[in-house]
Order: C-alpha cells, then structure tokens, then sequence
C-alpha cells in the first residue's frame, strides 16, 4: 500500500456559520441501528438528505418520520445504483457489514464521480478503498471511510501525538468504549474473530492470537485491562501517519479477557465454518438491540494514545468522548459537512481518512469530547 503523503485539509466549521447550500446527498442503510441515529442526526443540523436502503417495509416509515424522500435501492443492481448516486454529490454509507457492501458503493460512487463516506472499522475494508485513492483522484471526489466513532476518534488522537515527535515509529492506541453494541457491530465482530487479531509490524498487518498481549491502560475513568483488537485504525493512522508498528488495544474486563484466551482458537475454528457463523449472524441480528437513548446520553467513552521513536522520545495523549453510537452520529454527519462545503482549492481528493482530511483537532468539534495532555 503507498501512503499518501498529498493529503489536503477540509477546513471544518460549524454549525453557527454561514448555512452551506444544500446538495442532494444520501445516507444509504438509513434504517439500521447506526442509520437511523445519523439520519436523525442530520435531519437535526437542518439537512434532508435522500435516505435509501433495500428493504422498503423498513425504508419507508424512517423517511415518514423525518418527511424525507425515500429510495429504495439493492446494492446488487449495478445500473440502478449508478444512477442513483449519480444524482447526488456525496453518498454517506451506513449499510454494513462493510466488508460486503462498500465495495459496490465504492464502485458506483468512482463511476458517477460521487463523493463517498462510511462508518467501517473493518481492516480489510479501509485498505480497499486506499488502494482505489489513484482512481478517487483521477475522478475528482473523495473516498472517506470511517468517518465514525471508529476511527474519528482514534485517528484525531494518534495524528495528535504524532505530530508531537517527528520520525514516530511506534503507535500504541487504547479504546475503552463498547459497553453495548448494535446488531451490525456484533455481526461483523462475528466475522472478523475467525481472521484472529491483528497488528501492524514494519508496515505490515500481522495476526496475533486473541486475548494475548493484554497490558494495563490509564484512562481519564481509570485504569482497564486491554488487549491486542482488529481496529479500523490500524489502516486508518498508518495511512495518516506513517508509523510503521501500530498496536490497537480495546478494554474489557478480565474475566472476558480470560475467556478469550481459553476459548478464542475454539471459536476461532468453530465460526470458520459457513452454517455456524450464518447461524451466530441470525442470533445477534435477533437479540442485541444497541444501546438505548438513555444509555447514549449517559455513556462516555475513553481512548489513549502514545507516539515513539527509536530515540526514546514520545508523546501521549488522552480523550474522552460521548458514548460511541452517539459520537458516531454526530461526527459522520460533520464528515459529510466537511466534504459538501470544500471549495475547488482545497480538500482532500482522493482516500482520506478523518484526520488527514479535517487535522487532528476535528475530533474536538464533536460535542462531548474532551482531549487531555496528562492524567492524575
């Protein structure tokens, strides 16, 4: 993968200035757990973008709700997609797991010269669309994935220690957040544990075993036990950054660290197989919810980060956030703003991530977020 070291800078502002004129926009899989906060969210700041998805029975009382034009639209009818999004100026993509269903949205979206935006955290996902940046450049339009709690949050934090010693060859970052989870977070986690965990060493995504590598972790809401996660930002701040060692940890409590470590080659080989893991897919589409309104007003969410060099020399950093399904509306919908209002001399053509588009200060304009130097 070649970093790209051109990366403009979309200049943010908020909401108190001047309205942006409003453009045809998207926000596809509005329906889901995840959607449905962003439409809200973005019917909130005063858009009233297309909301579109293929299941018209769920499509069509979201769009009742908000009084916001529906389309129905199946990400398996290339021509009609095309056309679709061609009529609009960017596309914010909400329909997961992603790793099944940004490839023919990205597709679409090179062919119309469409802007486009997603909430991945999926490895593999991220390293697609960066491979697709010399396209996205040629077409005029920006590809951002993971414009949500995962990765904004991650990458503004690691962008900001990084900057802090030049020559940085080692990144560790830290995620305490996920007290509950969505249907489609649970699916693709379901999907992702037969790959193992994964790290990034000398550039390269490396798998380790699950549960090892635990190490402890000072949080701004205390210390937590972590260990070693698949996170979109091992994609996302090596693409930003550079830094060729990245370590994502998330925290969880030990007795599932544990577990992990004594079940996880079990379940590992177990969901390798197609009927099992379709079957884990169904159970957790069925029981898990997400976090009710209650639990997103009240849920915080903590990350830490450290840069490094050879020389000893490193920086850290801390951040504290509104409750991640929250933090992810909130910062998509400000991704999305963010692109529609770039003038034709500045932005970021091509595969962005958060930070190299907005800088590493953007995570600061999502309300609720706090960024510390030092913690007692």
């Amino acid at each position: 993968m070649t970093l790209n070291k051109g990366l403009g800078r979309i200049r943010f502002r908020s909401a108190k200035e001047d309205a942006m004129p409003e453009k045809r926009w998207m926000i596809y899989g509005a329906y889901g757990y995840t959607g449905a906060l962003i439409t809200e969210e973005a019917v909130r700041r005063g858009h009233r973008p297309v909301v579109a998805g293929r299941s018209a029975d769920r499509l069509i009382p979201l769009a009742k709700r908000f009084g916001l034009d529906p389309l129905v639209l199946d990400l398996k009818d290339e021509t009609a997609l095309t056309k679709a999004v061609a009529e609009c100026s960017l596309v914010l993509h909400a329909a997961g797991p992603f790793a099944e269903t940004s490839g023919p949205m990205v597709r679409a979206c090179l062919s119309a010269g469409t802007h486009y935006v997603d909430i991945t955290g999926e490895v593999s996902v991220f390293e697609e669309i960066f491979a697709r940046d010399p396209e996205a450049k040629q077409r005029g339009i920006t590809l951002l994935p993971g414009a949500g709690f995962d990765v904004v949050s991650g990458d503004c934090l690691a962008k900001y220690v990084a900057d802090k010693v030049p020559g940085a060859t080692r990144l560790d970052l830290a995620v305490a957040a996920m007290a509950h989870v969505s249907p489609g977070t649970a699916r693709t986690m379901i999907k992702q544990l037969p790959r193992g965990m994964s790290v990034r060493r000398e550039g390269r995504l490396r798998v380790s075993d699950a549960g090892e590598g635990e190490r402890t972790v000072r949080f701004p809401g205390g210390a937590r036990q972590a260990v070693p996660a698949t996170l979109g930002e091992l994609a996302a701040v090596y693409w930003t950054t550079g830094i060729p060692n990245i370590t994502a940890y998330m925290a969880l409590p030990s007795p599932v660290i544990g577990l992990m470590r004594w079940t996880g080659p079990l379940l590992q080989r177990l969901l390798a197989s197609d009927p099992i893991r379709r079957a884990a897919e169904r159970g957790a589409r069925a029981v898990i919810r997400g976090p009710d309104a209650e639990a997103r007003r009240k849920g915080r969410a903590f990350l830490w980060a450290r840069a490094s060099d050879e020389a000893g020399n490193a920086a850290e950093g801390w951040l504290e956030t509104a409750e991640a399904y929250a933090f992810t509306a909130m910062a998509a919908v400000r991704c999305a703003e963010g692109i529609l209002k770039k003038l034709p001399t500045e932005g970021c053509l091509g595969a962005c991530t958060p930070a190299g588009a907005f800088g590493a200060d953007f995570v600061l304009e999502i309300p609720g977020t706090k960024r510390l130097d030092r913690i007692s």
